[in-house]
């Protein structure tokens, strides 16, 4: 049995699906940065899917390298959410994003 792009695209479907439901669902900023990132590897997977299975013949790299763009971008904003997190964290002692009223007066 041979796995096909709807097989990925379903595993991408469900993965995002979580990631949303996480995002919108936490309270915690760490969780939803986390679901953010399961989010972000969901269209990752769709990605490499569509790259492979739409043009077989032809080796174009495509989706792969957006992938490692994305990648990179998940991970610079993985680094910036956590050290805001941190600076806020030492200042309220809590990251539930329901207490995080810093532009309120």
């Amino acid at each position: 049995m041979s796995l096909g792009i709807e097989h990925y695209l379903i595993l991408s479907a469900v993965l995002f699906s979580i990631g949303l439901y996480g995002a919108l669902a936490k309270r915690n900023a760490v969780a939803i940065l986390m679901c953010i990132e399961i989010m972000l590897n969901a269209v990752n997977i769709a990605m490499v899917a569509f790259s492979r299975y739409l043009v077989p013949d032809v080796v174009v790299l495509t989706g792969h390298v957006f992938a490692i763009f994305i990648m990179t971008v998940a991970a610079a904003e993985a680094a910036v959410g956590l050290a805001i997190i941190i600076s806020i964290y030492r200042s309220r002692q809590s990251v539930d994003v329901e207490e995080m009223d810093l532009m309120k007066w």
